[in-house]
């Protein structure tokens, strides 16, 4: 296990060990539809949830867990509606409707466990989570789509300058339009700094190719692993991941290749709503 720090927030990592983590709890009713939700059974919401936090916990995790927002259900999909730096949080502007207070309920958790802020997006600058990617602690990519557009990009450049983190931005496909959601970490996860996992055909050619100038080495996984969130991984520390427990083949590629792996049941909180378990979780420290 990782030596104690005395730190209590920073990210400029997907794989760094992960030592404390913002978790929300679901929300039971809404507009499932509206928010593009297959409709999921209350109680195997909480259910799946609470076993999820377990899973975190008991791997030596610290998990800060943000109580439900009434009616807001995607809320619960902690990850896009902010961005931790090395310096501190950044509440986003999130520019699906259904979304768009998230940021300031982030940002008011970012105050009650004492997390600086260093600054939000605001006006016609649109960023999510979802849309950056650390490629090392100098370089973040950030997907350019339908839910980040240049201006977000622009403005997070502007607040992790003092930090001398480049913004890198890559367009995104098209893909099922801007009804659908596809995040730059749609396609893209990590399991340790030199072995991703992605799915090609969605994935920016320039990205691959500076991956591969990087000496990053991938698991390309199929569209069916792809649509059972195969791609969504969460990176516990540098060759230990969770994921949500459909995806056998990436399972076994990932363990073939000596990654561990802890999967959990997801089939109301994942994949009901399209989001994994980084989608669950807002890291707070990687160190």
């Amino acid at each position: 296990m990782t030596a104690p720090t005395s730190r209590r927030f920073g990210v400029t990592s997907m794989v760094a060990p992960l030592q404390r983590v913002l978790v929300r709890k679901p929300a039971t009713s809404g507009d499932w539809d509206g928010a593009g939700w297959r409709t999921p059974d209350p109680a195997t919401l909480e259910r799946q949830f609470e076993q999820f936090v377990e899973l975190l916990d008991g791997l030596g995790i610290t998990v800060e867990v943000a109580d439900p927002i009434d009616g807001l259900i995607d809320a619960v999909y902690m990850h896009d509606p902010q961005i931790m730096s090395g310096q501190g949080g950044i509440p986003l502007n999130m520019a699906k409707p259904i979304r768009q207070k998230e940021p300031g309920h982030v940002k008011a958790e970012f105050e009650r466990l004492g997390i600086p802020i260093v600054g939000t997006l605001e006006g016609d600058a649109y960023l999510d989570g979802g849309d950056h990617f650390y490629l090392d602690d100098t370089t973040c990519a950030v997907g350019l789509g339908y839910r980040t557009n240049r201006r977000g990009a622009q403005a997070l450049q502007a607040l992790l300058n003092p930090e001398n983190i480049h913004v890198e931005a890559y367009d995104m496909p098209h893909d099922q339009g801007p009804d659908y959601v596809l995040h730059l970490q749609s396609f893209l996860s990590a399991a340790t700094e030199d072995l991703f996992v992605v799915f090609e055909p969605l994935a920016p050619v320039r990205l691959l190719q500076d991956l591969k100038e990087r000496g990053i080495d991938w698991i390309a996984i199929d569209e069916e692993s792809y649509h059972a969130m195969g791609c969504n991984i969460l990176a516990v520390r540098p060759g230990v991941v969770v994921v949500v427990d459909g995806a056998p083949k990436v399972r076994k590629a990932l363990e073939q290749r000596g990654v561990e792996v802890h999967a959990y049941d997801g089939t109301d909180l994942s994949l009901k709503g399209d989001g994994g378990p980084t989608c669950l979780t807002a890291p707070l420290l990687r160190a």
